[in-house]
Protein backbone atom coordinates (compact mmCIF):
# COMPACT_ATOMS: atom_id res chain seq x y z
CA UNK A 1 0.00 0.00 0.00
CA UNK A 2 1.17 3.51 -0.75
CA UNK A 3 -0.60 6.27 1.16
CA UNK A 4 0.71 8.86 -1.30
CA UNK A 5 0.00 8.09 -4.93
CA UNK A 6 -0.26 10.04 -8.16
CA UNK A 7 -3.81 11.13 -8.96
CA UNK A 8 -5.65 9.71 -11.93
CA UNK A 9 -5.48 11.75 -15.16
CA UNK A 10 -7.61 14.88 -15.27
CA UNK A 11 -10.99 14.46 -16.99
CA UNK A 12 -11.04 15.05 -20.71
CA UNK A 13 -12.62 18.33 -21.74
CA UNK A 14 -16.14 17.94 -23.15
CA UNK A 15 -17.58 19.88 -26.03
CA UNK A 16 -19.23 22.92 -24.51
CA UNK A 17 -23.02 22.94 -24.88
CA UNK A 18 -24.56 25.46 -27.22
CA UNK A 19 -26.95 26.75 -24.55
CA UNK A 20 -25.64 28.53 -21.45
CA UNK A 21 -25.07 26.01 -18.64
CA UNK A 22 -24.27 26.20 -14.96
CA UNK A 23 -21.08 24.78 -13.51
CA UNK A 24 -23.14 21.98 -11.96
CA UNK A 25 -24.70 21.08 -15.31
CA UNK A 26 -21.29 20.97 -17.00
CA UNK A 27 -19.83 18.71 -14.33
CA UNK A 28 -22.78 16.31 -14.38
CA UNK A 29 -22.95 16.28 -18.18
CA UNK A 30 -19.31 15.28 -18.41
CA UNK A 31 -19.79 12.48 -15.87
CA UNK A 32 -22.88 11.27 -17.74
CA UNK A 33 -21.13 11.37 -21.13
CA UNK A 34 -23.62 13.90 -22.47
CA UNK A 35 -23.17 17.28 -24.11
CA UNK A 36 -25.86 18.86 -21.97
CA UNK A 37 -28.21 17.92 -19.14
CA UNK A 38 -31.48 19.40 -17.92
CA UNK A 39 -32.21 20.03 -14.22
CA UNK A 40 -34.75 17.60 -12.84
CA UNK A 41 -33.91 14.74 -15.19
CA UNK A 42 -32.16 11.59 -13.98
CA UNK A 43 -28.84 10.52 -15.49
CA UNK A 44 -26.29 7.81 -14.79
CA UNK A 45 -22.83 9.18 -14.01
CA UNK A 46 -19.45 7.50 -14.10
CA UNK A 47 -17.58 8.12 -10.85
CA UNK A 48 -14.03 9.44 -11.03
CA UNK A 49 -13.29 8.83 -7.36
CA UNK A 50 -14.94 7.42 -4.25
CA UNK A 51 -13.89 8.13 -0.67
CA UNK A 52 -14.80 6.43 2.61
CA UNK A 53 -13.59 6.82 6.17
CA UNK A 54 -13.28 4.24 8.91
CA UNK A 55 -16.81 4.84 10.21
CA UNK A 56 -18.65 4.78 6.88
CA UNK A 57 -16.31 2.60 4.85
CA UNK A 58 -15.03 -0.97 5.00
CA UNK A 59 -17.09 -2.10 7.98
CA UNK A 60 -20.24 -0.99 6.16
CA UNK A 61 -19.49 -1.77 2.51
CA UNK A 62 -17.41 -4.96 2.81
CA UNK A 63 -20.38 -7.12 3.88
CA UNK A 64 -22.51 -5.66 1.07
CA UNK A 65 -19.85 -6.32 -1.56
CA UNK A 66 -19.42 -9.84 -0.24
CA UNK A 67 -23.17 -10.42 -0.50
CA UNK A 68 -23.11 -9.16 -4.08
CA UNK A 69 -20.07 -11.25 -4.93
CA UNK A 70 -18.41 -8.04 -6.11
CA UNK A 71 -15.03 -6.36 -5.69
CA UNK A 72 -13.97 -2.71 -5.98
CA UNK A 73 -14.45 -1.78 -9.63
CA UNK A 74 -11.18 0.17 -9.80
CA UNK A 75 -8.90 0.18 -6.73
CA UNK A 76 -7.06 3.23 -8.11
CA UNK A 77 -10.26 5.25 -7.76
CA UNK A 78 -11.14 4.42 -4.16
CA UNK A 79 -9.55 6.25 -1.23
CA UNK A 80 -9.99 5.09 2.37
CA UNK A 81 -9.15 7.38 5.31
CA UNK A 82 -9.01 6.68 9.04
CA UNK A 83 -10.11 9.75 10.97
CA UNK A 84 -13.20 9.03 13.11
CA UNK A 85 -11.91 6.24 15.33
CA UNK A 86 -8.21 7.13 15.54
CA UNK A 87 -6.56 7.01 17.90
CA UNK A 88 -8.75 4.18 19.15
CA UNK A 89 -10.28 5.11 22.51
CA UNK A 90 -11.85 1.75 23.39
CA UNK A 91 -11.97 -1.90 22.23
CA UNK A 92 -14.84 -1.21 19.81
CA UNK A 93 -12.84 1.54 18.11
CA UNK A 94 -9.77 -0.68 17.99
CA UNK A 95 -11.78 -3.39 16.23
CA UNK A 96 -13.16 -0.92 13.66
CA UNK A 97 -9.73 0.47 12.83
CA UNK A 98 -8.21 -3.00 12.67
CA UNK A 99 -10.97 -4.19 10.31
CA UNK A 100 -10.40 -1.12 8.11
CA UNK A 101 -6.67 -1.74 7.83
CA UNK A 102 -7.07 -5.47 7.22
CA UNK A 103 -9.71 -5.00 4.52
CA UNK A 104 -7.72 -2.32 2.72
CA UNK A 105 -4.79 -4.72 2.65
CA UNK A 106 -6.90 -7.64 1.43
CA UNK A 107 -8.57 -5.51 -1.26
CA UNK A 108 -5.14 -4.22 -2.33
CA UNK A 109 -6.24 -0.60 -2.27
CA UNK A 110 -3.28 1.67 -3.06
CA UNK A 111 -4.76 4.88 -1.64
CA UNK A 112 -5.03 4.50 2.12
CA UNK A 113 -4.53 7.60 4.26
CA UNK A 114 -4.14 6.23 7.77
CA UNK A 115 -4.33 8.54 10.78
CA UNK A 116 -3.06 11.65 8.99
CA UNK A 117 -6.07 13.88 9.33
CA UNK A 118 -9.73 14.44 8.52
CA UNK A 119 -10.88 12.95 5.22
CA UNK A 120 -12.21 16.21 3.75
CA UNK A 121 -8.82 17.86 4.29
CA UNK A 122 -6.38 15.07 3.46
CA UNK A 123 -8.17 14.00 0.26
CA UNK A 124 -7.30 17.22 -1.62
CA UNK A 125 -3.93 17.38 0.17
CA UNK A 126 -3.04 14.12 -1.56
CA UNK A 127 -4.05 15.48 -4.96
CA UNK A 128 -7.21 13.45 -5.40
CA UNK A 129 -9.67 16.34 -5.91
CA UNK A 130 -9.36 18.15 -9.23
CA UNK A 131 -11.59 20.55 -11.19
CA UNK A 132 -13.99 18.69 -13.45
CA UNK A 133 -14.09 15.49 -11.43
CA UNK A 134 -17.23 13.69 -10.28
CA UNK A 135 -16.65 12.32 -6.76
CA UNK A 136 -18.73 10.61 -4.10
CA UNK A 137 -17.86 10.43 -0.42
CA UNK A 138 -19.19 8.40 2.47
CA UNK A 139 -19.72 11.42 4.69
CA UNK A 140 -22.24 14.25 4.75
CA UNK A 141 -19.51 16.90 4.52
CA UNK A 142 -18.17 15.49 1.25
CA UNK A 143 -19.32 18.65 -0.62
CA UNK A 144 -15.96 20.09 0.53
CA UNK A 145 -14.58 18.93 -2.82
CA UNK A 146 -16.79 21.47 -4.57
CA UNK A 147 -14.34 24.18 -3.50
CA UNK A 148 -12.03 22.82 -6.21
CA UNK A 149 -14.63 22.85 -8.97
CA UNK A 150 -15.37 19.15 -8.57
CA UNK A 151 -18.89 17.76 -8.25
CA UNK A 152 -18.65 16.00 -4.88
CA UNK A 153 -21.41 14.91 -2.55
CA UNK A 154 -22.12 12.48 0.26
CA UNK A 155 -23.82 9.10 -0.07
CA UNK A 156 -24.77 6.26 2.28
CA UNK A 157 -23.22 2.83 2.59
CA UNK A 158 -25.72 1.08 0.30
CA UNK A 159 -25.12 3.60 -2.48
CA UNK A 160 -21.38 3.39 -1.87
CA UNK A 161 -21.46 -0.38 -2.28
CA UNK A 162 -23.20 0.13 -5.62
CA UNK A 163 -20.57 2.62 -6.71
CA UNK A 164 -17.73 0.34 -5.65
CA UNK A 165 -19.26 -2.57 -7.55
CA UNK A 166 -20.08 -0.69 -10.76
CA UNK A 167 -18.24 2.64 -10.84
CA UNK A 168 -21.54 4.39 -11.54
CA UNK A 169 -24.37 6.18 -9.74
CA UNK A 170 -27.63 7.74 -10.85
CA UNK A 171 -28.27 11.40 -10.13
CA UNK A 172 -31.12 13.83 -10.48
CA UNK A 173 -29.57 16.78 -12.29
CA UNK A 174 -29.67 19.66 -9.82
CA UNK A 175 -30.78 23.21 -10.22
CA UNK A 176 -28.28 25.85 -9.11
CA UNK A 177 -28.71 28.37 -6.33
CA UNK A 178 -26.12 31.15 -6.57
CA UNK A 179 -24.95 32.75 -3.33
CA UNK A 180 -22.99 35.82 -4.31
CA UNK A 181 -20.86 37.75 -1.84
CA UNK A 182 -19.88 41.19 -3.03
CA UNK A 183 -17.46 43.55 -1.30
CA UNK A 184 -14.62 42.69 1.07
CA UNK A 185 -14.71 40.91 4.42
CA UNK A 186 -13.68 43.05 7.36
CA UNK A 187 -11.00 42.24 9.91
CA UNK A 188 -12.04 39.47 12.28
CA UNK A 189 -14.54 38.01 9.78
CA UNK A 190 -13.96 34.89 7.70
CA UNK A 191 -15.62 32.12 5.70
CA UNK A 192 -17.04 30.46 8.81
CA UNK A 193 -18.95 33.65 9.58
CA UNK A 194 -20.29 33.70 6.03
CA UNK A 195 -21.61 30.16 6.42
CA UNK A 196 -23.10 30.65 9.85
CA UNK A 197 -24.86 33.75 8.54
CA UNK A 198 -26.27 31.73 5.64
CA UNK A 199 -27.45 28.98 7.99
CA UNK A 200 -29.29 31.55 10.05
CA UNK A 201 -30.68 33.38 7.02
CA UNK A 202 -31.67 30.40 4.84
CA UNK A 203 -32.17 27.67 7.42
CA UNK A 204 -30.88 24.11 7.37
CA UNK A 205 -33.03 23.27 4.35
CA UNK A 206 -32.26 26.39 2.35
CA UNK A 207 -30.14 24.48 -0.17
CA UNK A 208 -33.16 22.31 -1.14
CA UNK A 209 -30.76 19.44 -2.00
CA UNK A 210 -29.72 21.34 -5.12
CA UNK A 211 -26.27 22.61 -6.15
CA UNK A 212 -25.23 25.76 -4.33
CA UNK A 213 -22.62 27.88 -6.09
CA UNK A 214 -20.62 30.48 -4.17
CA UNK A 215 -19.53 33.47 -6.22
CA UNK A 216 -18.57 37.12 -6.01
CA UNK A 217 -15.57 39.23 -5.17
CA UNK A 218 -15.40 38.17 -1.53
CA UNK A 219 -15.38 34.47 -2.47
CA UNK A 220 -12.73 34.95 -5.15
CA UNK A 221 -10.51 36.68 -2.57
CA UNK A 222 -10.59 33.73 -0.17
CA UNK A 223 -7.61 31.38 0.11
CA UNK A 224 -8.27 27.76 -0.82
CA UNK A 225 -8.85 26.43 2.68
CA UNK A 226 -11.39 29.16 3.40
CA UNK A 227 -13.24 28.17 0.24
CA UNK A 228 -13.24 24.61 1.55
CA UNK A 229 -15.12 25.82 4.62
CA UNK A 230 -17.84 27.32 2.41
CA UNK A 231 -18.29 24.17 0.36
CA UNK A 232 -18.09 21.91 3.42
CA UNK A 233 -20.92 23.68 5.22
CA UNK A 234 -23.19 23.69 2.18
CA UNK A 235 -24.25 20.42 3.81
CA UNK A 236 -25.64 22.48 6.70
CA UNK A 237 -27.79 24.34 4.17
CA UNK A 238 -29.19 21.05 2.91
CA UNK A 239 -27.49 21.38 -0.49
CA UNK A 240 -26.24 18.34 -2.37
CA UNK A 241 -22.98 20.05 -3.20
CA UNK A 242 -21.35 23.47 -2.82
CA UNK A 243 -19.43 24.63 -5.87
CA UNK A 244 -16.81 27.31 -6.46
CA UNK A 245 -15.45 27.88 -9.96
CA UNK A 246 -11.74 26.99 -10.13
CA UNK A 247 -9.22 29.73 -10.82
CA UNK A 248 -5.53 30.56 -10.38
CA UNK A 249 -5.86 30.19 -6.59
CA UNK A 250 -7.16 26.65 -7.08
CA UNK A 251 -4.36 25.63 -9.44
CA UNK A 252 -1.66 27.17 -7.26
CA UNK A 253 -2.88 25.25 -4.20
CA UNK A 254 -3.03 21.98 -6.14
CA UNK A 255 0.48 22.56 -7.48
CA UNK A 256 1.73 23.03 -3.94
CA UNK A 257 -0.05 19.78 -3.00
CA UNK A 258 2.07 17.99 -5.58
CA UNK A 259 -0.32 17.61 -8.51
CA UNK A 260 1.88 17.31 -11.65
CA UNK A 261 2.10 20.37 -13.87
CA UNK A 262 0.97 18.36 -16.91
CA UNK A 263 -2.24 17.40 -15.08
CA UNK A 264 -2.95 21.00 -14.10
CA UNK A 265 -2.19 22.29 -17.61
CA UNK A 266 -4.90 20.00 -19.00
CA UNK A 267 -7.64 21.27 -16.69
CA UNK A 268 -8.57 24.55 -18.47
CA UNK A 269 -10.41 26.11 -15.51
CA UNK A 270 -12.12 28.69 -17.72
CA UNK A 271 -14.42 25.90 -18.94
CA UNK A 272 -15.55 24.98 -15.42
CA UNK A 273 -17.69 28.00 -14.62
CA UNK A 274 -21.31 29.04 -15.00
CA UNK A 275 -22.01 30.65 -18.35
CA UNK A 276 -23.58 34.12 -18.47
CA UNK A 277 -27.29 33.71 -18.93
CA UNK A 278 -27.47 30.19 -17.52
CA UNK A 279 -30.76 29.49 -15.77
CA UNK A 280 -30.61 29.60 -11.96
CA UNK A 281 -33.19 28.41 -9.46
CA UNK A 282 -32.35 31.39 -7.27
CA UNK A 283 -29.67 34.07 -6.99
CA UNK A 284 -29.01 35.84 -3.70
CA UNK A 285 -26.51 38.65 -3.11
CA UNK A 286 -24.87 39.60 0.18
CA UNK A 287 -22.53 42.40 1.27
CA UNK A 288 -19.38 40.93 2.78
CA UNK A 289 -18.32 44.30 4.18
CA UNK A 290 -21.48 44.47 6.31
CA UNK A 291 -20.97 41.04 7.88
CA UNK A 292 -20.08 40.86 11.58
CA UNK A 293 -18.59 37.81 13.31
CA UNK A 294 -21.36 35.25 13.78
CA UNK A 295 -22.21 32.81 16.59
CA UNK A 296 -24.70 29.93 16.50
CA UNK A 297 -26.35 29.20 19.84
CA UNK A 298 -27.23 25.68 21.00
CA UNK A 299 -28.45 23.43 19.47
CA UNK A 300 -28.43 24.24 15.75
CA UNK A 301 -26.25 26.06 13.20
CA UNK A 302 -29.43 27.88 12.23
CA UNK A 303 -29.55 29.60 15.64
CA UNK A 304 -27.12 32.19 14.34
CA UNK A 305 -26.79 35.89 14.98
CA UNK A 306 -24.08 38.53 15.29
CA UNK A 307 -21.52 37.85 18.00
CA UNK A 308 -22.98 40.71 20.04
CA UNK A 309 -26.13 38.67 20.60
CA UNK A 310 -24.13 35.98 22.43
CA UNK A 311 -21.40 38.15 23.91
CA UNK A 312 -20.78 37.54 27.59
CA UNK A 313 -21.92 33.92 27.65
CA UNK A 314 -19.39 32.10 29.88
CA UNK A 315 -17.49 29.14 28.39
CA UNK A 316 -15.26 26.52 29.95
CA UNK A 317 -14.17 24.79 26.70
CA UNK A 318 -12.85 26.45 23.56
CA UNK A 319 -12.49 23.87 20.78
CA UNK A 320 -10.34 24.53 17.72
CA UNK A 321 -10.92 21.47 15.58
CA UNK A 322 -12.76 19.90 12.64
CA UNK A 323 -12.63 20.32 8.89
CA UNK A 324 -14.27 23.75 9.25
CA UNK A 325 -12.05 25.13 11.98
CA UNK A 326 -8.57 23.63 12.28
CA UNK A 327 -6.96 23.77 8.85
CA UNK A 328 -3.75 25.74 8.51
CA UNK A 329 -5.59 28.95 7.63
CA UNK A 330 -7.82 28.46 10.68
CA UNK A 331 -4.82 27.93 12.96
CA UNK A 332 -3.24 31.11 11.62
CA UNK A 333 -6.41 33.07 12.33
CA UNK A 334 -6.57 31.76 15.89
CA UNK A 335 -2.89 32.59 16.39
CA UNK A 336 -3.48 36.18 15.27
CA UNK A 337 -5.72 36.56 18.32
CA UNK A 338 -3.75 34.42 20.78
CA UNK A 339 -0.28 35.81 20.09
CA UNK A 340 1.07 37.21 23.37
CA UNK A 341 -2.06 36.20 25.31
CA UNK A 342 -3.06 33.37 27.63
CA UNK A 343 -6.26 31.38 27.94
CA UNK A 344 -8.48 32.52 30.82
CA UNK A 345 -8.33 30.52 34.07
CA UNK A 346 -10.84 27.69 34.07
CA UNK A 347 -11.02 27.47 30.26
CA UNK A 348 -9.71 24.42 28.39
CA UNK A 349 -8.48 25.35 24.91
CA UNK A 350 -8.48 22.13 22.89
CA UNK A 351 -6.58 22.11 19.60
CA UNK A 352 -7.02 19.34 17.01
CA UNK A 353 -5.26 20.31 13.74
CA UNK A 354 -7.24 19.00 10.79
CA UNK A 355 -4.27 17.26 9.21
CA UNK A 356 -0.74 16.23 10.07
CA UNK A 357 0.54 18.22 7.11
CA UNK A 358 -1.12 21.39 8.37
CA UNK A 359 0.16 20.78 11.90
CA UNK A 360 3.71 20.31 10.64
CA UNK A 361 3.54 23.52 8.60
CA UNK A 362 2.08 25.37 11.59
CA UNK A 363 5.01 24.12 13.64
CA UNK A 364 7.60 25.18 11.04
CA UNK A 365 6.25 28.72 10.75
CA UNK A 366 5.71 29.26 14.49
CA UNK A 367 1.91 29.26 14.43
CA UNK A 368 1.67 26.13 16.55
CA UNK A 369 4.04 27.57 19.17
CA UNK A 370 1.77 30.62 19.54
CA UNK A 371 -1.24 28.37 20.20
CA UNK A 372 0.60 26.14 22.66
CA UNK A 373 2.16 29.11 24.47
CA UNK A 374 -1.35 30.48 24.96
CA UNK A 375 -2.27 27.28 26.77
CA UNK A 376 -3.76 25.08 24.03
CA UNK A 377 -3.88 21.33 24.65
CA UNK A 378 -2.85 19.46 21.49
CA UNK A 379 -5.13 16.61 20.31
CA UNK A 380 -4.64 14.07 17.48
CA UNK A 381 -5.18 14.90 13.79
CA UNK A 382 -8.66 13.40 13.70
CA UNK A 383 -12.36 14.18 14.02
CA UNK A 384 -12.24 13.88 17.82
CA UNK A 385 -15.10 15.68 19.60
CA UNK A 386 -16.61 17.08 16.39
CA UNK A 387 -18.01 13.67 15.52
CA UNK A 388 -18.50 12.67 19.14
CA UNK A 389 -15.61 10.21 19.28
CA UNK A 390 -12.64 9.77 21.55
CA UNK A 391 -11.68 11.06 24.97
CA UNK A 392 -12.32 14.74 24.12
CA UNK A 393 -16.13 14.48 24.27
CA UNK A 394 -17.72 17.33 26.23
CA UNK A 395 -19.04 16.36 29.69
CA UNK A 396 -22.45 17.11 31.14
CA UNK A 397 -22.88 20.71 32.18
CA UNK A 398 -19.99 21.98 30.06
CA UNK A 399 -20.32 25.13 27.97
CA UNK A 400 -18.19 25.14 24.83
CA UNK A 401 -17.52 27.41 21.91
CA UNK A 402 -16.29 25.43 18.91
CA UNK A 403 -15.09 25.93 15.35
CA UNK A 404 -16.99 22.80 14.23
CA UNK A 405 -19.84 22.66 11.71
CA UNK A 406 -22.63 21.34 13.94
CA UNK A 407 -23.79 21.80 17.50
CA UNK A 408 -26.75 19.45 17.77
CA UNK A 409 -27.54 18.29 21.30
CA UNK A 410 -25.28 15.42 22.29
CA UNK A 411 -23.26 15.41 19.07
CA UNK A 412 -20.00 16.46 20.71
CA UNK A 413 -20.54 14.86 24.07
CA UNK A 414 -23.14 14.56 26.79
CA UNK A 415 -26.68 15.69 26.03
CA UNK A 416 -26.28 18.06 28.95
CA UNK A 417 -23.45 20.00 27.30
CA UNK A 418 -24.07 23.20 25.36
CA UNK A 419 -22.08 24.21 22.28
CA UNK A 420 -21.91 27.56 20.51
CA UNK A 421 -20.44 27.60 16.98
CA UNK A 422 -18.10 30.32 15.79
CA UNK A 423 -15.05 31.06 13.66
CA UNK A 424 -11.52 30.22 14.84
CA UNK A 425 -11.06 33.94 15.50
CA UNK A 426 -14.08 34.11 17.80
CA UNK A 427 -13.20 30.82 19.51
CA UNK A 428 -9.70 32.12 20.27
CA UNK A 429 -10.96 35.46 21.58
CA UNK A 430 -13.52 33.72 23.77
CA UNK A 431 -10.84 31.41 25.18
CA UNK A 432 -8.85 34.42 26.31
CA UNK A 433 -11.83 36.25 27.78
CA UNK A 434 -13.51 33.20 29.32
CA UNK A 435 -16.78 34.28 27.72
CA UNK A 436 -18.02 34.70 24.16
CA UNK A 437 -16.23 37.75 22.79
CA UNK A 438 -16.04 39.69 19.53
CA UNK A 439 -12.56 38.96 18.12
CA UNK A 440 -12.33 42.42 16.62
CA UNK A 441 -11.78 43.76 20.14
CA UNK A 442 -8.49 41.83 20.32
CA UNK A 443 -7.39 42.52 16.76
CA UNK A 444 -7.80 46.28 16.96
Amino acid sequence: MTPLAAPAPAPAMPTLPALPATLAQKLVARAAGLETVTPGTVVTCKVDLAMSHDSSGPRRVAPLLRELGATVWDPERYVVVTDHYVPAADPEAEAIVRFTRDWVREARLPHFIDGKGICHVVLPEHGHVLPGRFIVGGDSHSPTGGAFGAYMFGIGATEMAGVLATGEIWLRVPHTIRLQWDGTLGAGVCAKDMMLFLCGRLGLGGGRYEAVEFAGRAVAALPMQERMTLSNMSAELGAQTGLIAPDATTLAWLAEAGVPAATLDAIAPEHWRTDPGAALLESLCFDAAALAPQVAAPHSPANTGPVGDAAGQPVDIAYLGACTGAKLEDLRMAASVLRGRRVAPGVSLQLAPASLRDQQQAEREGTLAVLLDAGAHLLPNACNACAGYGASRFPAGSRAIASTARNFAGRMGDNGSAVWLASPLTVAASAVAGRITDPREMLA
